[in-house]
C-alpha cells in the first residue's frame, strides 16, 4: 500500500493547536493510527427552529469536544427538502479514550455556560425528535479524515451492506489494497472511510466524498465505472458478492 498525504480538516485547522494549516501536508506512518468518527443524525420536529439548534452545536457542543481532544467537527444538512429535516455531525476523534471522554461534558464548566440556553429549553419547545450515532473505525488504507476539496458544496454519503461479516472484511479488503487509490486517482476525493463498529445496517462500511458540485460528481464517477482497473478489480472472485446493498445520500455542508 502507497503512503498517502493528508492534511486536517479546514473546519478546525486554524483552531487546533496540533493541526496542519491548510496547504500544508503530513506524511503518514505505516503504523499511523485510525481515527474514530462518530457520525450523528438529528432528527428535526416539524417546524422547530433550526438555527437554535445549530447554535448549540457550534458554538457549545463544537469547542467542548475540541478541548477533549476531538479532532474535527462538520456540520451538514441534507441536500433538497427532506421532511422532517436531517442535520448530521461528522466527529473525529484520535482514539476510543478521547471519545469516552466526550461522553461526560458535565463537568465542562465553558460548556456548562455555553450551553445554558438549549438546556433550560422547555419539553414543548424541544427541536428535535432523537439523535442517532453510528461509531466507525477508519480504514487502514486511510487512517485519517482528508480535507474537503477547496469549494467543496456536494457531499455523498455512501454505506456498503454485506450479507455477513466475511463479505464486508473481502469489500473493506478491497478498498484498502486496491480501490481507494483508485478513487484518489479519478478524484472521488474522500473524506474518510470507516468499518461501521456500532449503529445500524451491520455488517457494513461507510463513507464519504466530495465534490464541487453535481456536475464534477457525475463526470468523476463516470470515470471510475469505465476505469479498466476498476474492471479488472470488480471481476476478481475474492471480491465477488461482498455488497448487498447500497444506501446513497447527498449532504451540504452547513
Amino acid at each position: 500500500m502507497k503512503r498517502r498525504k493528508f492534511i486536517q480538516s479546514s473546519v478546525l485547522a486554524s483552531a487546533l493547536p496540533l493541526s496542519i494549516a491548510k496547504g500544508q501536508s503530513s506524511q503518514q506512518p505505516s503504523d499511523s493510527p485510525k481515527a474514530l468518527y462518530e457520525l450523528r443524525t438529528y432528527e428535526m420536529k416539524f417546524g422547530a427552529n433550526q438555527s437554535l439548534l445549530t447554535d448549540y452545536l457550534t458554538t457549545a457542543l463544537q469547542p467542548a469536544l475540541k478541548r477533549t481532544g476531538a479532532n474535527h467537527f462538520m456540520l451538514f444538512k441534507e441536500w433538497g427538502n427532506s421532511e422532517p429535516a436531517n442535520l448530521w455531525v461528522l466527529i473525529s476523534y484520535p482514539d476510543s479514550d478521547v471519545y469516552l471522554r466526550a461522553q461526560n461534558l458535565a463537568a465542562d464548566s465553558e460548556f456548562t455556560a455555553a450551553a445554558a440556553a438549549y438546556h433550560a429549553l422547555p419539553s414543548d419547545k424541544a427541536m428535535y425528535n432523537r439523535y442517532s450515532s453510528m461509531l466507525l473505525l477508519a480504514l487502514d488504507g486511510l487512517p485519517q479524515l482528508m480535507n474537503p476539496v477547496d469549494g467543496a458544496s456536494l457531499f455523498e454519503l455512501r454505506t456498503y451492506e454485506g450479507y455477513s461479516e466475511d463479505a464486508t472484511r473481502r469489500k473493506i479488503k478491497m478498498f484498502n489494497e486496491e480501490e481507494i487509490d483508485l478513487f484518489l486517482r479519478v478524484k472521488l476525493n474522500p473524506v474518510f472511510f470507516g468499518e461501521m463498529i456500532a449503529g445500524p445496517y451491520r455488517p457494513c462500511l461507510t463513507y464519504m466524498i466530495n465534490f464541487k458540485d453535481m456536475e464534477e460528481h457525475d463526470a468523476n464517477w463516470k470515470a471510475f465505472v469505465s476505469h479498466p482497473d476498476w474492471k479488472a478489480m470488480s471481476s476478481k472472485p475474492e471480491y465477488a458478492d461482498s455488497v448487498s446493498n447500497i444506501r446513497k445520500l447527498f449532504l451540504k455542508p452547513f
